[in-house]
């Protein structure tokens, strides 16, 4: 359901799997080679990461945040409260993540298919208008084409290794867990709408017009019109039915006209960049003073809350599960080698009481990626935001790489 996307270049560049790869640090993407960063940071089972590979990533990570010069980096770090042996830690620790997160996957036969990282790929690069504006989105987020591919790579092979490590040991959501959910989200629940829409062409105003003529009349139900006009076909044949906003990022001229219908109420004619449409409220959620049963919500909204219980208890279990596999691990770091062009002498800057910290380090060192990733992200990996796949990613921590692109 093209209509009820908005794309904006940044904002896919800086909450999608963009972002992951490049402020989170799964791809580094300009190289500062000096004879300090030659040698290895850390081994993984035997598996190198070189000092080059964490030393790439500060210092791109530093010109993407323009901290390219020693004062203005040092005075970073020190609002941070981080030192230059911290920062090397924290990315050392990410990159330990991802090594045995593949690790793991191999042992457990998992794998990600280059077709499907290129269609991956290729969905966030029709986002774009052109080659050039997708090149220039990846400049602009410190990365490059072969580098989002790896970060593509990285996420959608977490997300299989967490569906088959997790499959038996997660329990789906009890009644229990989803009526305490409920009683905690009915509150902001309340005042959501629930739409149905008809979409016409841009050039078809005429046909809109006589449409909306015909449903004021009462000549044609709104979803018997839904079901013959509506050029939207993923909702016509539910008569026009495109679910609660709260559950969906509609374009702003579809939010706007919504929220001036009450129940049973229908639209004017609507323009968007999708065509013209004719809107009607079909329900308001208001919620009680007290929500004692779970048919006291929406099923829709119910199901928003089951996905997201469901998807935490699945982050939670791989949480375990990868804490457990890298207690077996052998993981052994180098000490930190003089010389590196982000160590900077901290005594000329003042610890600051901040706690802002080091991209990466909200991403645990046990390989857990998804934590960090935005839902987009996961969802990451394709990069569009569908319905209600968006409301679930965006509560979820976990990284959906299945959402689906509703182009």
């Amino acid at each position: 359901m093209v209509y009820m996307r908005s794309h904006r270049i940044m904002r896919l560049v800086v909450t999608g799997a963009l972002s992951a790869a490049c402020m989170l640090g799964i791809v580094a993407c300009s190289s500062s080679s000096s004879t300090a960063s030659s040698g290895v940071a850390a081994t993984v089972n035997g598996t190198e990461i070189s000092e080059q590979t964490v030393t790439d990533f500060v210092q791109n990570f530093r010109e993407t945040q323009g901290l390219t010069d020693e004062d203005t980096w040092g005075k970073w770090m020190a609002k941070s409260s981080m030192t230059p042996s911290q920062v090397r830690d924290q990315i050392i620790d990410y990159f330990v993540g991802i090594d045995l997160t593949r690790q793991a996957a191999e042992e457990n036969g998992v794998s990600v298919s280059d077709e499907d990282v290129d269609a991956q790929v290729a969905s966030m690069k029709a986002n774009y208008s052109d080659d050039d504006a997708w090149q220039s989105a990846l400049k602009q987020a410190g990365t490059t084409e072969e580098g989002y591919r790896d970060s593509v790579r990285n996420a959608m092979l977490e997300n299989a290794l967490k569906e088959k490590v997790t499959a038996e040991s997660t329990a789906g959501a009890s009644d229990e867990e989803l009526l305490t959910y409920a009683q905690q989200y009915a509150r902001s629940f309340s005042g959501a709408k629930k739409s149905s829409h008809i979409l016409f062409a841009s050039d078809d105003s005429d046909t809109a017009q006589k449409v909306l003529d015909q449903i004021n009349s009462g000549q044609i139900s709104f979803e018997d019109a839904a079901k013959e006009y509506s050029i939207d076909t993923a909702s016509a044949q539910d008569g026009g039915n495109v679910g609660w906003d709260l559950l969906n990022r509609f374009v702003q001229p579809y939010t706007d006209a919504l929220t001036n219908l009450d129940k049973g109420q229908v639209s004017d004619l609507v323009m968007s960049d999708y065509g013209i449409h004719i809107i009607k409220c079909t329900d308001v959620y208001e919620a009680p003073d007290e929500v004692t049963e779970i048919d006291q919500v929406p099923v829709e909204l119910i199901d928003y809350i089951r996905k997201m219980v469901e998807s935490n208890n699945e982050t939670q279990a791989y949480k375990q599960w990868m804490a457990d596999y890298k207690e077996k691990a052998t993981i052994e770091k180098t000490d930190m080698p003089s010389g590196l062009p982000y160590d900077v002498d901290m005594s000329k800057y003042p610890a600051s009481d901040s706690t802002t910290l080091m991209p990466g380090n909200g991403t645990s060192s046990s390989g857990d990626q998804s934590s960090s990733q935005s839902t987009d992200g996961a969802s990451s990996t394709d990069g569009t935001t569908g319905t209600q796949g968006e409301a679930s990613s965006s509560s979820s921590s976990s990284a959906d790489a299945s959402t689906s692109s509703t182009n």
